[in-house]
């Protein structure tokens, strides 16, 4: 008899889930007892746009990627013009680098906040989000197209389509929501995941700013450009003097703690979803 006891390799992701809230809350009980007001309300502030971004980013991934992936297969059974065509477009859009998508929409941006096209901050954040999205959502529709394709050459859809059930509910009811969910959350992680590191990345390349007329400052801010700031990159170099002085290091989180705790929610939060999401895939297979 195999032993189903559970283990720790079963349970990874949930350990690390864990871990990730423990770390944020703890890091955030501390910057409430030691980091000033205004730096502490901006950190804040920048970690509420992050994740406000990353989940827009995973629903629009997730309603571009389903849709497009069902436009395919629709297409590919019923016209070949229509599948190359459907096909060319999102092939054009594979072949762009996705940090270079992201700036070339970060320029965008910076013409519409220019021309007060996009004034509020919420505005600008759907917009980073839909730029995200454009070249992340191509991840869910391979996902799906892949699912549907598996489905198909199993008795399972035949036998249904020979019921009298409907192609359509056999796609999105019985192969991606009853039979693909654990595909479908795992690619939730990663997405969200992949949102946080492009978002950050960009936001502090552009820490220089784009024109005299739009700079970081005039962007929403989040962790990457809350990370450009001079006070937190200063907080950042400060890491230095420890090869000078390794007993300086009690000084680091009490008075560099604004570029210290921007840094490490970033790393950690990376670090934290990548383990999830390999801790979930594990999990699965030994269920």
């Amino acid at each position: 008899m195999t032993d189903k006891r559970p283990t720790f390799l079963s349970h990874t992701d949930k350990v690390w889930l864990a871990i990730w809230l423990a770390g944020v809350a703890a890091l955030w009980i501390w910057d409430m007892l030691f980091l000033n007001r205004p730096a502490f309300v901006q950190l804040r502030t920048a970690a509420v746009n992050t994740a406000l971004v990353g989940c827009c980013v995973v629903v629009f991934s997730f309603v571009s990627g389903w849709l497009s992936a069902l436009a395919l297969h629709a297409s590919e059974q019923s016209g070949k013009a229509a599948y190359l065509l459907i096909t060319f477009v999102l092939n054009l859009i594979r072949s762009v680098p996705q940090i270079i998508g992201v700036l070339i929409g970060y320029v965008v941006l910076t013409l519409l906040i220019r021309e007060e096209v996009l004034r509020g901050q919420l505005a600008q954040l759907v917009w980073m989000s839909l730029v995200i999205s454009l070249f992340l959502f191509l991840e869910v529709s391979d996902l799906v197209r892949e699912r549907i394709s598996h489905f198909r050459k199993l008795d399972f859809f035949d036998a249904m389509l020979c019921s009298g059930v409907r192609e359509s509910r056999i796609i999105n009811i019985e192969i991606l929501l009853k039979n693909s969910r654990a595909h479908l959350l795992h690619k939730v992680i990663r997405i969200f995941g992949a949102t946080v590191f492009l978002l950050c990345s960009v936001d502090f390349i552009i820490s220089v700013g784009l024109s005299t007329d739009v700079s970081l400052s005039n962007f929403p801010l989040t962790l990457g450009g809350f990370l450009a700031k001079m006070d937190s990159k200063q907080d950042i170099l400060a890491i230095s003097t420890l090869f000078s002085d390794p007993f300086s290091v009690k000084d680091l989180f009490f008075e560099h703690l604004q570029g210290i705790s921007t840094a490490f929610l970033i790393v950690f939060t990376l670090l934290c979803m990548h383990n999830i999401a390999a801790g979930y895939v594990q999990r699965r297979r030994l269920e």
